[in-house]
């Protein structure tokens, strides 16, 4: 195959999952998946390894390309099948993040698996949102273990209904589910008609041939860094349960165009829920070392063949069933990136950015429902200032790394939800000085229009993003009716409270150090 044929071939697979989402998008019922986005599509070959993915959640599709080959493995696969799950020990990263699976098979053969994974507001959590303040895998909701929700082609009502009815809005999850089933459904469509054109042989030649150039180049790129060992640390602010400064270490080996990312030195998994499945810290080494690659690397399997990660067993990173692991998901695997990126600094200072705003500072909120007031469940992040580098300083208001979501538009918000948007700014200032200025925080105000619930999970409350020879940004600050609330809250309000979010800037950075 030649690099034109090579080409054509990984953009017409990113084609397959660039069309799942666009179909998923469409016909999801919640603003969390046709709003924000918060969901991700992928191929996969007929042992699990990733072959594309279209440029979704990058916490998402790394964690799946590390987990799936086991997922495979523990189903007995029919033509007409799909599996879903959102156990973060069997596959999932956090119990709202439901994936689902469907094999292909061409001619009795299995030949590929379509995947997408989205983002449910409601996974049956006590509180809303089910994103709580937990200290136990089963406070955060319904765990899914590896269940063919459809067999034969047809939807297993059983399994769904057993499902829907431990949801608190049941028609909207309803709606989101058969929404991921659909874009299953196209994307094996799309690819059925892919490797019939093709042949299965010369489709898997092709496969061969994608990872084995993805390989090429990620080693290529490995090999412009300058062997040896880079450390860092870097902390969590708290678990949300009384244990503060957590810290997490990583040592970056370089050697001939490969890497090994070891983690001893990570503090234990913790009662609250910034634990996470090692799943999860994969996703986010893969990310960096993605992002040093040419844009034309494909996102497959091949890619990160050169990169071996060392996470000991029980540790924040790695942490053991029923470990808490809510917000490991979205705020531990952020830390992670500063981590890695904080190590490399110290290789390549003029490729590395300084440190975003590193948390996805999420809020779930809503109300069960009575006789008088309708139920209701949202979630939603916050995004914040990117971490400046050589050639600009960052870009302010922003979700950064391992996210890739949209905010809600007010206008959807408001027509939806029992809320009031007072404000929504940049938080100007916010972002470190130095040759180049980290970029700024948003300030957001909701007030609350009926009585309901909140949970905020938020991190850099402590500590400031940190800067590259510059200013760190600032932290950021979270307050109801102007009381400072810490990083992490539960709390119910009443009709008139505000709630005011202050997510932190992003570090400078400068080519000298800042006297």
């Amino acid at each position: 195959m030649n690099s034109i044929e090579l080409s054509l071939f990984s953009n017409r697979i990113a084609a397959v999952c660039n069309e799942m989402g666009a179909v998923l998008q469409r016909v999801a019922f919640s603003p969390n998946i046709k709003d924000r986005l918060d969901f991700s599509c992928a191929v996969f070959s007929g042992t699990g390894e990733l072959l594309a993915q279209a440029a979704h959640i990058p916490v998402h599709m790394g964690s799946m390309a590390y987990a799936m080959a086991d997922v495979v493995a523990l189903i007995d696969w029919q033509p007409g099948d799909m599996v879903m799950l959102n156990d973060p020990y069997m596959g999932g990263t956090h119990l709202p993040d439901v994936s689902l699976i469907a094999p292909l098979f061409i001619d009795q053969q299995l030949a590929a698996f379509v995947v997408n994974r989205a983002h449910h507001a409601d996974i049956g959590a006590e509180s809303p949102g089910s994103m709580p303040i937990s200290s136990s895998l089963l406070e955060e909701g319904v765990v899914i273990s590896p269940t063919k929700l459809v067999v034969d082609h047809q939807i297993v009502q059983s399994v769904l209904q057993a499902l829907l009815q431990q949801l608190k809005n049941s028609d909207e999850s309803n709606g989101d589910f058969n929404a991921q089933i659909s874009a299953n459904r196209r994307g094996l469509q799309r690819l059925q008609g892919l490797i019939q054109s093709m042949g299965l042989a010369a489709y898997r030649q092709a496969e061969a041939a994608l990872n084995d150039y993805a390989e090429k180049i990620a080693r290529c790129a490995l090999s412009q860094i300058a062997d040896g060992d880079y450390q860092f640390s870097d902390y969590m602010d708290d678990d949300g349960q009384g244990q503060q400064d957590i810290r997490i270490h990583c040592r970056i080996s370089l050697k001939s165009g490969r890497l090994v990312a070891d983690f001893n030195g990570t503090d234990k998994q913790v009662k609250g829920n910034i634990n996470c499945p090692v799943a999860v810290a994969a996703a986010a080494v893969f990310y960096v070392f993605r992002c040093l690659m040419p844009a034309h690397t494909p996102a497959c399997a091949g890619t990160f063949r050169p990169i071996e990660l060392s996470v000991p067993e029980g540790c924040l990173l790695n942490a053991r069933y029923p470990a808490a692991v809510a917000a490991g998901n979205v705020e531990t695997s952020s830390r992670v990136v500063d981590v890695v990126m904080g190590a490399l600094a110290q290789a390549i200072p003029e490729q590395i950015p300084a440190a975003s705003h590193g948390s996805m500072n999420n809020l779930a909120m809503g109300y069960e429902g009575d006789d008088k007031l309708a139920g209701w469940n949202y979630y939603e992040t916050i995004g914040g200032g990117m971490g400046a580098g050589k050639h600009g300083g960052g870009l302010s208001a922003l979700q950064t790394h391992m996210t890739n979501t949209l905010n809600t538009p007010i206008e959807v918000l408001e027509s939806r939800y029992p809320l009031r948007i007072r404000r929504y700014e940049i938080r100007r200032g916010s972002g470190g000085d130095g040759d180049s200025k980290g970029g700024d925080g948003i300030i957001r105000e909701l007030e609350f229009l009926q009585p309901a619930q909140f949970t905020l999970l938020s991190e850099r409350r402590r500590y400031r993003p940190w800067g590259i020879n510059a200013e760190p940004g600032k932290k950021g600050r979270n307050s109801l009716n102007g009381e400072l609330v810490g990083a992490k809250i539960n709390a119910k309000v009443k009709s008139g409270d505000v709630l005011l979010i202050k997510t932190p800037g992003a570090g400078g950075w400068s080519a000298k150090q800042v006297d």
